[in-house]
C-alpha cells in the first residue's frame, strides 16, 4: 500500500442464489473434494453481484477447508466496474469464515486500480456479513 492510500470499511451481506456442489474426487478414506459453484448478490456498501467458484476439502465430521476466487460486478464507494477477489476459509460446527483479497491488477473502469483485504462469516446456509478494507493504487 502506498504511503498516501487511506483505507476505508466497506461492510456488505451475501445472499446466495445458486449454491451447486459436484465432489470430484470421494475416496474410501480422507477429505472429499468438491467443486462449488455459488451465484450470489451483495448488499450495503458493495452493491452488486458475484460468481464463484470454490474448491473444498470437507472432513467426516463437517468441518472443511476451502478456496475460491469470485468476480464481483457492482459498485463500491460510488464507482462503478468489476474485481477479483481471492478467498481462503473454513467451515467449523456450522460457521463458515474467511478471508480475502482483491487481487491485484483485477479492477475494471472506475474500479481500476482498487486494492483491499477484508474477511465474511456465516452461519452455514445464510447470508454472510463480510467486509473488505479498500484503497485505491
Amino acid at each position: 500500500m502506498g504511503e498516501n492510500a487511506e483505507r476505508t470499511r466497506a461492510n456488505a451481506v451475501i445472499t446466495v442464489h445458486k449454491y451447486e456442489p459436484s465432489a470430484y474426487d470421494e475416496p474410501a478414506e480422507g477429505p472429499v473434494l468438491t467443486r462449488i459453484h455459488v451465484e450470489e448478490s451483495f448488499s450495503g456498501d458493495i452493491t452488486g453481484d458475484g460468481i464463484v467458484e470454490f474448491l473444498q476439502a470437507a472432513r467426516a465430521d463437517g468441518s472443511a477447508s476451502f478456496v475460491g476466487i469470485e468476480r464481483v460486478t457492482g459498485e463500491l464507494g460510488g464507482r462503478r466496474g468489476t474485481f477479483l477477489l481471492q478467498d481462503a476459509g473454513t467451515v467449523q460446527d456450522n460457521i463458515v469464515s474467511g478471508d480475502w483479497f482483491v487481487i491485484a491488477g483485477s479492477g475494471t473502469r472506475e474500479l481500476a486500480d482498487l486494492r483491499g483485504e477484508g474477511g465474511f462469516r456465516a452461519n452455514l446456509g445464510e447470508g454472510a456479513q463480510v467486509h473488505l478494507d479498500y484503497w485505491f493504487e
